[in-house]
């Protein structure tokens, strides 16, 4: 390599797949929070925790000796109860000596699903906005991702059937779907999923379900698997944790469900990331899937009012506000106000409000689709909420 070069690989060491990726937007509105002393609505994580009952279970672990490496596939207690939960919420089957993987959270998970499944060139169709992460791991791969756009229709976000098919080619290998939805808060109909499963099941592709906020939907909306759907299992890799579900977003305790092929899969990679995930939070988890199911239900009712409070507060100040069905998170349309580009008003916000929010064009590879709008988080307490509101209230119009 000629020095030049050399020198130009030293002071630009990272990989080109991943120069696209620097600081998370996440990283940047949480620093910009604390350094303005700003309320921060941005990144979906609670600011309470747990059932007491399951915190105590992760303690016990920890003074019990549960201390050293789990089994690489996850400790039977947790992978036996994600099975049971499965079987029983979903009426879906899974062998938990074969086909359920603990991660270290879903977003292992997600990544080593597509690291094992998608070779170099392979392509993997999303749903823009999507979680950042998923950009990510696909670049890992050194596969390409074909997005479908999520549009604004009759209050809620949703996708043209005939652009899904559209984006299906002869390299395209999987289609991640998340529903319930971050960030828009749309949970996918039976009908929707039914749309996305035809086009898995004609091109012979695998569903990569993100699943994480399944507990958390609103107004009578029902969380469908895309694997309960007839022909679905045997194609799925059902992905989910316990970090939103029982508000222990840092305990990072993930699972994989699907057949034991595409576990296997999973587990090669997974093997050689992270190995394996802690024990205490495992043993904790289980617990949870197995006695704290009331606990989520009573979560999930206060959450559906603290939206409520957001939403009407965002709507007073002047936002036109979409009603999420799923997750924590408030879509808004900033063009009401006067503004259009949703990154200008994200980095502005603290200075015009003392409010730090996320905007959603960073979650699309076509910016220009997602510039008006800008995500808020509501699983917060009442008064951080209130506060917000209040200073929300002072925005110009």
């Amino acid at each position: 390599m000629p020095r030049a070069d050399r020198l130009a690989a030293v002071n630009e060491p990272l990989v080109s797949r991943m120069r696209e990726f620097g600081t998370t937007v996440f990283a940047e509105m949480t620093a910009l929070a604390v350094r303005t002393g700003s309320i921060n609505l941005g990144q979906g994580f609670p600011d309470t925790d747990g059932p007491a009952a399951m915190l105590e279970r992760a303690v016990e672990a920890i003074r019990g000796g549960s201390n050293q490496y789990p089994p690489g596939p996850g400790l039977p207690e947790l992978r036996q109860a994600v099975a049971e939960h499965r079987k029983e919420r979903y009426g879906l089957l899974y062998d938990p000596d074969g086909e359920v993987l603990v991660t270290v959270g879903a977003t292992e998970a997600i990544a080593a699903a597509v690291l094992a499944l998608c070779e170099a060139g392979d392509e993997v169709i999303v749903f823009e906005p999507y979680y950042d992460s998923y950009a990510a791991a696909i670049a890992l791969a050194g596969a390409v991702r074909r997005p479908v756009a999520l549009r604004p229709a009759e209050g809620r976000f949703t996708f043209d059937p005939a652009e899904l098919r559209a984006a299906v080619g002869p390299r395209t290998r999987a289609i991640l779907v998340n529903s319930p939805h971050n960030p828009t808060g749309t949970v996918f109909t039976p009908e929707e999923l039914s749309a996305i499963a035809a086009v898995c099941q004609e091109h012979d592709l695998v569903a990569i379900s993100d699943e994480v906020y399944e507990h958390l939907t609103y107004d009578g909306v029902e969380h469908l698997p895309i694997a309960a759907l007839p022909g679905m299992r045997e194609r799925t890799v059902m992905i989910s944790s316990v970090g939103k579900s029982f508000s222990v977003t840092g305990w990072k305790t993930g699972w994989i469900c699907a057949p034991a092929e595409l576990v296997r899969a999973a587990q090669t990679v997974k093997q050689f990331l992270t190995f394996t995930a802690g024990a205490p939070w495992q043993l904790a988890a289980a617990y949870a899937l197995r006695h704290e199911l009331g606990w989520v239900d009573g979560l999930r009712d206060a959450l559906a009012t603290k939206r409520d409070r957001l939403m009407a507060g965002l709507s007073a100040a002047g936002f036109e506000v979409y009603r999420p069905a799923g997750t924590y998170f408030v879509q808004t349309d900033i063009r009401p106000l006067g503004f259009t580009d949703g990154l200008d008003l994200a980095r502005r916000l603290p200075e015009l409000a003392g409010v730090v929010a996320i905007p959603t064009q960073v979650f699309y590879d076509r910016k220009e689709l997602g510039r008006p709008f800008v995500r808020f988080a509501f699983c917060k307490k009442d008064e951080i909420i209130d506060e917000a509101v209040s200073r929300l209230a002072r925005l110009p119009r």
